[in-house]
């Protein structure tokens, strides 16, 4: 039996590190080759990683892979991301919108510089990478759109904890669902995954907390092994749903998810599960 993902194409924004990188590791040990937009071209104190650590880690995998260095604000970048996927690997079957910028600031403290970065990365750059893979798209037997986005939830606990982080994150979400809407006589899927708990990244360090709630925190790999059993699937199977990594996994017969480390901290889950 082939691999699930055997010979398919990822283009993703972002990738160096992180969730996105445990995503396309885990997609190569399937067979599948990726181009990763991503602007760390070089090491960063902060941020480990980069896109060409980020190719060689791949290809441990198994898989193949080629590194564009890149803004997935700028329309150009984009284009050569895609070029890249339709010249080396003959096309692209899946589009993975993973790029993403955070800031938890009240809206009082919150700089516009960042409300900008916010909805530039997250909400434009969503549709930016989309609108540029969608041709090729159209093409495969296998075309997957994945947006690293939150179920919608207006609830106030949930809009009024970032609401500009907020906005940026539900209009990932809300622009996937028109996706999978305009293209339903297409065969395109358009599905969003969003961690039940909080994850260990560079995010978690920096930005939301320390090494300890990092140390707290569950793997990549559970949203690794949730987002290949989501693209494992013919696209007609399932389109247009807001997916949260537990759930998918339970789907697909994991219940014991120990092996992904914490996780369930109702203290952690105001950042991240916007049903609760």
């Amino acid at each position: 039996m082939g691999k699930a993902l055997d010979g398919r194409t990822i283009v993703m924004s972002g990738g160096s590190r992180g969730i996105g990188l445990a995503i396309l590791v885990a997609a190569a040990r399937e067979g599948a080759n990726a181009v990763i937009l991503a602007k760390t071209d070089t090491p960063d104190p902060r941020l480990p990683g980069t896109v060409h650590t980020a190719v060689e880690a791949i290809e441990a995998a198994g898989g193949s892979a080629a590194a564009v260095i890149g803004d997935v604000r700028r329309e150009e970048d984009i284009e050569r991301a895609v070029t890249t996927a339709a010249d080396t690997f003959g096309g692209v079957d899946i589009c993975i919108n993973n790029a993403s910028a955070i800031s938890l600031l009240g809206t009082e403290e919150l700089p516009v510089k960042k409300f900008d970065l916010m909805q530039s990365i997250n909400s434009r750059g969503t549709f930016l990478l989309t609108q540029a893979c969608l041709p090729f798209l159209r093409k495969s037997d296998h075309a997957h759109i994945l947006s690293l986005s939150p179920p919608l939830n207006l609830s106030p606990r949930w809009l009024g904890a970032h609401p500009a982080y907020m906005l940026s994150k539900y209009g990932m979400t809300l622009l996937t669902l028109g996706f999978s809407a305009e293209y339903a006589d297409s065969e395109i899927a358009a599905n969003c995954l969003w961690p039940q708990t909080m994850i260990s990244t560079a995010a978690v360090v920096n930005v939301i907390g320390d090494e300890e709630l990092a140390s707290r925190s569950r793997s990549p790999e559970i949203m690794a092994d949730a987002a290949v059993a989501v693209l494992s699937r013919p696209p007609c199977e399932r389109t247009g749903q807001t997916l949260i990594d537990a759930d998918v996994l339970e789907q697909n017969g994991i219940t014991d998810l120990s092996r992904y480390g914490g996780g369930g901290e109702p203290e952690l889950d105001i950042f991240v599960d916007p049903r609760r």
